[in-house]
Order: C-alpha cells, then structure tokens, then sequence
C-alpha cells in the first residue's frame, strides 16, 4: 500500500531524504553532507554530480531504515536551494561546468552595469527581483559566456539548465522530464509574476536562450513519473518548492500575514501576501511561494540574509574557536553581553534590504579585553540583527507590525539565539516541535498532489509548537544595539571596490 512520501531536502551544505506517513510523522531520515568549492574569492560551486549521487543515496538510505521500498511510496517530493544553477547535455545527461551556487558574487560587476543602465525598474516590475548576482540568470548567462561553444550549443537546444529541482527531476526520471516549479522560477529573475511564465524580454536582457530552460509546473500535483531503476519501481513526483517557500508551507503559514524565518546557511523571512502580487518599496523581493494544483498562485515577499549559521560555521573552520556549531551556545553564554563588540557576517555581501554585493564581515570594537566568548556572542547577535533590518523593511512595506514570527532550520534550536531574536525585534519568535519544516512543506505538497491529505487545512493542523520567546530585553539597551548595528553596517559595506 502506498502510503508514504519520501520528500527530498537538497540544501547549501547537505543532501537529505526522510520518510513521512499519512499522519504527518517522519518515518525515516537520512543525510550526507555536501562538498563547497571557493576556487576564487566571491565564487563558490557544487559538484552536480555530487549533488544527485548524495541525494539519490539518502533516499534510498531512509526508505530501507523503515523497510519500506518504492512500493509503499506515494509520491516524492522535492525542496532546495533554489538559485544554484546547473547546465548539462541534453544528450549524456553530463554537467557542462560545476553548479554556481546562490551565495556566488562573479556576476556583480554585470549586475552592476545593467542597474548603471537604468534596468532595475522593469526587471523588478516583471520579475519581483532585484539586480544581484544572488539570482540564477546571470550565473546561468556566465556559463554560457565562459564554456566553449556553450551558448550556440544552447540555442541549438543542445544543452538544459535549471536550478537544483530541475536537475534533481532530470536524474529522476532518467532524462525524460525537464521541469522546475513557479516558486524556483521565480528566483530566476526571467519569469514574469503576473503571467507565471518564462519573459522573452527578460530573457533578452539577461541573455538567456529559452530553449535552455524547464517547463514551469504547479509546486503540488503529479508532474513526472521516476525512471523505475532509480528506486526500484516507477513513482509520481508530486510537489517541488524552493526551500524557502517550502518551509513557508510547511509552517502552516498560508493566510496573508502569516511569516517565518529560517535560520540555515543564511536566514530567510517570508510573509504571505496571498494572491496579491505586492511590489516592494523597501528593496524586499515579490516572490511565488507556491501553485496548488487548480488553484491560483499565492505570493510573499522576501528578505534573504546571506550569512546565517555559515557564520557560525566559520567561528567553527576559519577560527577554531569551537569544535562544533552547537558549541557556539556555550561559548556565547559565558558573559552576559557582547562587551561593546559588533559583528557584521557580510562574507558574501549584504542582501536585503541593502543588496551591496562588495560589502564584506567585520568585527567592531574589540580590545584587549575581547575573548572568544565575546566574539561568539557577538556573532549570533549579529544574525539575530540583520533579521531586524528585513523585519523592519517587511513591516514597511505591509504597513502594520509583525508581532508573531515562527521560526525554523537547524539554528533555531538555539534557545540563546532565539531569545535574542526576541529580544531586537520585540516581537515573539514561536518554534514548532517538528523543526524539519523545510522538508515536511515538501512532503504536504506532494501528499496533497496525490490526495493523500486533501485540503491545506488537514496538513497545517499537523503542526504544533514547542516554545515561544518574548522580549526581555530593555527598550534602551535595544535602541543602543540597533543604533550600533546601522553604524557597523555602513563600515561593512563598499568594502571590496
């Protein structure tokens, strides 16, 4: 009987598969972690091949740890990082150059002549985007600039392109189906958001082939069927969403209003605006959170922070000052505040609000009293504040107060930086007992694809929370921090000229 999803989760740092039943219960997990190349400063890659093969083995990982196989699934589910780019032949099947990963600057510089031109207006009008190397079109037209005979090979229609999903649907069905959903679409900056399709003028302008791109699909309903060597037997691929939206979904987030943020490799707000298309004035982005099958597409606005638990990460490989992320808490709780030290994690640049891809991290007000602990601290406390500039730049453009922000992603175990997210934003933070949204969104797109739960209601009353965090902090003490932040935030940026 086929009565389980395995939703597939491919993210920055890892490939992850888990094993979900009808009762909205994760069956089965399992993960790989995933290599980042950094062959220049400002670039960063994936290896695609890489990427499918861990992807792949986790899947097949977490259905025999259930003892289940392709027979007792019901449909597969997809979520990802979304504005990782790959190009492969259409004929071998074989990536032409390794995957450009959203957190890549080497497209700045063109980024920065087409908003010279004055292009920003109309590519953020049809797309819902701003003019940043973040986005996959002018990683995808680099690729086809820098590999010999790449893009006459894709005019010819002889190579495909699409961000992670589309590769992932690619390997699954053995070539046959070449998709992507409107929720990763839409970070291409190519689709149009009013009529949901691939822009011809936006192709142009971005230099971009049409015929090197997917067919858009709703993010919940069978679009493709898996190749049956893959797992065994053949099995409909029925949701797909980008990791952000995805997570959107599955924290229950589906009325207007309703926001989260995740905290992964970077941290990511969304607010639903429904089916109204809301155009920022605050340098957010207008993006498609998802397609149910039959209906209309429901949008939310976005601010992506670049650098969330990466710098953590980096506390943890280009220091050393921990052994393990976690550890970070510990360290951080030996004193009591920061002791004047402001952290600006802008390693990749700056995103929303102020997209500055040439801004980069610093570390402020340090002396000779400064210790590890200080600097611990002053890290989360720098991710926690960089969530207050998007908050405040959301708020502005909804016009009213987000009071009540779910949180998800590995970091929001972090009860010490939870409180302090409270804390600077003065809003509560509420954590749900299934931290995994990220993966559980993917898995209810695809069960509501293949009926297994029938309406949104069913699947957003699965989730249920765990804590919620209220400010402790002093108004004062808050206003000397976000003062303090604004004032390290200009150093950090115009760095890298």
């Amino acid at each position: 009987m086929s009565h389980f999803i395995l939703a597939m989760d491919q993210g920055t740092s890892s490939c992850r598969s888990v094993v979900v039943d009808a009762a909205g219960v994760i069956r089965a997990r399992a993960q790989e972690e995933l290599a980042t190349r950094f062959p220049k400063p400002g670039w960063v890659e994936h290896d695609a091949q890489e990427i499918w093969s861990r992807q792949l083995s986790t899947a097949r990982a977490a259905l025999r740890s259930c003892g289940a196989d392709a027979k007792h699934v019901a449909a597969i589910g997809i979520t990802n990082q979304r504005e990782t780019v790959v190009v492969w032949d259409r004929r071998s099947g074989v990536p032409i150059h390794p995957a450009l990963v959203w957190q890549d600057r080497r497209t700045a510089d063109a980024m920065e002549r087409l908003a010279t031109e004055g292009k920003g207006d109309f590519v953020q009008q049809r797309s819902g985007l701003v003019l940043d190397p973040y986005f996959s079109a002018s990683k995808l037209a680099w690729v086809l600039d820098h590999v010999p005979q790449a893009r006459a090979r894709a005019e010819r229609g002889e190579l495909a392109a699409g961000t992670i999903d589309a590769w992932l649907v690619w390997q699954l069905t053995g070539g046959r189906v070449h998709a992507t959903d409107v929720s990763n679409a839409s970070r291409t900056m190519l689709m149009n958001l009013h009529t949901l399709d691939w822009d011809d003028e936006l192709l142009d302008l971005l230099r971009v082939p049409r015929a090197v791109l997917p067919r858009i699909v709703d993010s919940s309903g069978v679009c493709a069927e898996t190749d049956a060597s893959v797992l065994g037997a053949s099995v409909p691929v029925a949701g797909i969403c980008g990791d952000q939206q995805s997570a959107l979904f599955g924290q229950g987030c589906t009325e207007r209003g309703q926001a989260k943020i995740t905290f992964g490799t970077g941290c990511f707000l969304l607010v639903g605006t429904g089916s109204e298309v809301v155009m920022s004035r605050s340098r957010l982005l207008t993006t498609v959170a998802w397609r149910l099958q039959g209906q209309s597409a429901a949008f939310a606005l976005e601010g992506s922070v670049f650098m969330g638990g990466a710098a953590v990460q980096w506390l943890r490989d280009g220091l050393g000052i921990i052994r393990t992320a976690p550890e970070v808490n510990d360290l951080a709780a030996k004193v009591t505040d920061c002791g004047g030290v402001m952290m600006v994690p802008a390693f990749t640049g700056l995103g929303a609000p102020h997209w500055d891809p040439t801004a980069r991290a610093c570390v402020l007000g340090m002396t000779r009293g400064t210790t590890a602990a200080h600097l611990a601290r002053a890290t989360l406390e720098g991710i926690a504040l960089q969530v207050c500039d998007v908050v405040e730049a959301m708020e502005a453009d909804l016009g009213s107060r987000l009071r009540m922000l779910r949180v998800d992603g590995g970091a929001c175990a972090s009860d010490l930086l939870m409180q302090l997210q409270s804390d600077v934003l003065d809003a509560a933070v509420e954590r749900p007992r299934q931290l995994e949204t990220t993966v559980m969104g993917a898995a209810f797109l695809a069960g509501l694809g293949v009926g297994l739960w029938k309406r949104v209601a069913d699947v957003a009353a699965i989730r249920s929370v765990d804590r919620t965090f209220t400010p402790l902090l002093d108004p004062t003490i808050r206003a000397t921090m976000r003062r303090q932040w604004r004032r390290a935030v200009e150093c950090a940026k115009g760095w890298q000229t």
